[in-house]
C-alpha cells in the first residue's frame, strides 16, 4: 500500500517555475544581458531625441516621463512572448508538456506555475531598467524601488491574457495579430509615452480598458511619489483582470493539453 502524499500545491507550483529557470539560465548572458541594454538604447535614440523638443510632461521631465512607462512595457513584452511563442513551441513542437503532464501535477499548476514565471520575468525587466536608468540619475530611488513589483504583477497579467490568446491559435505566424494588433497599439495609447488625457474623448474609454493603462499608472506614481485613492482602482483592475483572463485561459488550455 503506497501511503506517500502528493506533493503540495507550492511545491508543484515551483517545479514548474524552476524548470523554466533552468532553461532560462543555461544561455544567462544571451538572455539577461539584453533587458539592461535596450531601455538605454531606446531612450537614447527617443528620449534624448523629443527631450530637446519635449522638456516637461504631465509634470515631469519628459525622459523621467518616457522611462517610467518604458520599465513596465519591457515587462509587459517580455511575458507576452513567454506565453505565446514559448508557450506555443513546448505544447506544439518540443512537447514538453506531455511530459509535465506525466508527472503529479495538474493542468492548472502547469499554468499557473508558467503565469507565475511569467511574473518574475516581468519583475527581472522592470527591475534591469530601473537598475540602469538610475545609474543615470533619470528615475530618483525612493519609492520607485517597487517598480519591480508592479513588474512581476504586469507580468503575470500579460501571461493570462497571452496565454488565452495562445489557446485560440493555430500556427505560430497567427500570434503577428496579437503582438501588431493589440499589443503595439497598447504601447502607444497606454501613457507610455504621452499621458492619455492627451487622447480625443472618443478614445479615453478604449485606453481605460487597455490593462496597460493602469500599470503604467501605478509605475509612474511610484516613480513620482504622488499617490491617490484612484490607483487602488487600477490595482483593482490588474488583478480583476488577472484573475478573469487566468481561468478562461485554463478553461480553454485543458481542452487542448488533454486531447
Amino acid at each position: 500500500m503506497n501511503n506517500s502524499k502528493p506533493p503540495s500545491l507550492w511545491t508543484r507550483l515551483y517545479s514548474v517555475w524552476f524548470r523554466h529557470t533552468l532553461v532560462y539560465t543555461r544561455n544567462l548572458l544571451s538572455n539577461g544581458l539584453p533587458p539592461f541594454l535596450e531601455p538605454l538604447i531606446f531612450l537614447a535614440g527617443v528620449g534624448l531625441g523629443l527631450g530637446k523638443y519635449i522638456l516637461s510632461m504631465d509634470g515631469m521631465p519628459y525622459l523621467q516621463f518616457l522611462a517610467s512607462g518604458i520599465m513596465i512595457t519591457s515587462a509587459m513584452y517580455t511575458a507576452a512572448f513567454e506565453c505565446t511563442y514559448g508557450t506555443f513551441i513546448r505544447l506544439e513542437f518540443d512537447k514538453v508538456y506531455d511530459g509535465m503532464l506525466a508527472a503529479p501535477i495538474t493542468v492548472n499548476d502547469l499554468l499557473i506555475g508558467e503565469m507565475f514565471w511569467a511574473g518574475t520575468k516581468g519583475f527581472f525587466f522592470a527591475f534591469a531598467v530601473l537598475s540602469m536608468i538610475s545609474l543615470f540619475g533619470i528615475i530618483p530611488l525612493a519609492t520607485s524601488v517597487f517598480v519591480p513589483l508592479v513588474g512581476f504583477l504586469t507580468g503575470v497579467m500579460f501571461a493570462s491574457v497571452s496565454l488565452l490568446i495562445t489557446s485560440f491559435v493555430k500556427t505560430i505566424d497567427q500570434f503577428n495579430f496579437y503582438f501588431t494588433g493589440i499589443l503595439s497599439p497598447m504601447f502607444f495609447f497606454s501613457g507610455v509615452v504621452f499621458p492619455v488625457n492627451n487622447l480625443p474623448k472618443v478614445l479615453l474609454p478604449i485606453a481605460e480598458i487597455m490593462p496597460l493603462t493602469h500599470s503604467v499608472r501605478l509605475v509612474r506614481a511610484l516613480c513620482a511619489v504622488h499617490f491617490e485613492a484612484g490607483l487602488l482602482l487600477d490595482l483593482l483592475y490588474c488583478l480583476t483582470f488577472t484573475a478573469v483572463m487566468g481561468y478562461l485561459a485554463i478553461q480553454r488550455l485543458r481542452k487542448r493539453m488533454i486531447q
